[in-house]
């Protein structure tokens, strides 16, 4: 069994898909050489109106801005600083690990859908993308195409049947 055949716990290392790796890349580099400077360039020009009152709501809005996009910052160092991208070549199509692209059937309503197991960092429902620390994604972690993984949604229990596991 691989690495990245994690079944629960992926120990110190934050597993990022290829695609998700670059996302975040960018999204860190675009706040750091946009962002920043474009803040700081607005609380400049915000001071050189000499508008130091306790009234300046502009400027109140910029600063909680700044304060955002430094945290972004932050999170996103701190995250690359034990982070790794899956080698696709790696992808266990045996069981499901961080990256897979799982075919489930919802065994109550019959429906079928795909959803790809990611680190929470890159999770997004819109993008079908389910992380690693949500119920679903927990229940599906080590099980094999066949099998049937059940979990507590917030709309109550859920069963699914893995029905296939692709990179």
């Amino acid at each position: 069994m691989s690495e990245l055949e994690i079944t629960r716990d992926t120990g110190h290392i934050t597993y990022l898909t290829p695609e998700g790796y670059v996302r975040l890349q960018a999204e860190l580099e675009h706040l750091t050489v946009v962002k920043r400077p474009e803040i700081a360039d607005r609380i400049r020009e915000s001071q050189q109106h000499g508008e130091f009152s306790e009234d300046n709501s502009e400027l109140d809005e910029v600063k909680f801005e700044q304060a955002m996009v430094e945290n972004r910052i932050a999170e996103l160092k701190t995250l690359f600083s034990g982070a790794a991208a899956i080698d696709p070549e790696r992808v266990s199509t045996d069981v499901v690990g961080v990256a897979s692209i799982v075919k489930v059937r919802d065994l109550e309503f019959g429906d079928e859908f795909e959803v790809q197991v990611v680190a929470g960092i890159e999770a997004d429902p819109n993008e079908d993308r389910v992380s690693i620390e949500s119920p679903m994604g927990q229940a599906l972690l080590g099980f094999a195409a066949g099998q049937e993984v059940e979990f507590e949604s917030p709309s109550g229990l859920k069963r699914y049947a893995i029905l296939a596991i692709r990179k």
